[in-house]
């Protein structure tokens, strides 16, 4: 579904993303994971058009590379960020049909985003202001927003952060239900490596921009590469 080929990024001298190539399977949950400054936001930012950059993005065997944002949203793919990005003075159902109308040529379609803000479970706080959310509430919002533009492709930029065990439960069983019962891809950058190994079905280290391991979860935590570069030995 998804092909990324020799992408790189360059920021004068400094090579946030380099020379990487990996490819997202249609149905997937695709974890990414690295140490702080590793490129992994830097990533997303490439992918969904926010940067310029050497390389390929490939999307159901069509070139997206350089597309503007609004370009690859319509395409099927959009994201979300790491610090909640909402309209505070928007209510609850007005932020997620704006995610309509930016996917969509046709305007808002609201059957379906009312269908997603049901999807997230904010059904009870349709009409209240989103400023006025908890923070689980404010990512679920992001969520919804995001899946309001029909996404063949989720993108979640650690969604966990700042989460206690039961905000972090209620987010992976949500993830779940997105991946599974409404057969959107996902991709997610998490330094929860518990909630990588629980999602996701392939697992994809880097550090300083280049790859450094991918393949099963179970196996990629095991890596004497991983565990030097990002896990540690008291987490072998």
């Amino acid at each position: 579904m998804l092909q990324v080929e020799g992408l790189t990024k360059r920021f004068g001298a400094l090579i946030a993303v380099n020379d990487l190539s990996f490819h997202v399977e249609a149905g997937q949950v695709f974890g990414i994971a690295g140490p702080n400054g590793a490129g992994k936001s830097t990533l997303y930012n490439l992918i969904t058009g926010n940067y310029s950059y050497e390389g390929k993005v490939v999307l159901d065997g069509r070139d997206i590379s350089g597309m503007p944002p609004h370009r690859i949203a319509r395409r099927g793919i959009s994201r979300t960020f790491q610090i909640p990005e909402i309209f505070p003075s928007l209510t609850v159902e007005e932020t997620v049909h704006v995610g309509s109308r930016f996917g969509s040529r046709g305007g808002v379609d609201v059957q379906h985003a009312s269908e997603i803000i049901d999807v997230v479970g904010l059904g009870e706080e349709l009409y209240q202001k989103t400023g006025a959310l908890n923070l689980l509430g404010k990512k679920k919002l992001m969520i919804g927003a995001a899946l309001a533009t029909k996404p063949k492709i989720l993108m979640l930029d650690e969604p966990m952060a700042g989460s206690n065990t039961t905000e972090i439960l209620s987010l992976m069983e949500l993830i779940k239900k997105i991946n599974q019962d409404l057969g959107v891809t996902i991709i997610i950058i998490e330094h929860f490596m518990k909630v990588l190994t629980d999602l996701a079905q392939v697992l994809m280290i880097i550090e300083s921009g280049t790859l450094v391991c991918s393949g099963k979860p179970a196996e990629v935590i095991q890596d004497e590469r991983v565990v030097k570069s990002y896990l540690g030995d008291s987490y072998a």
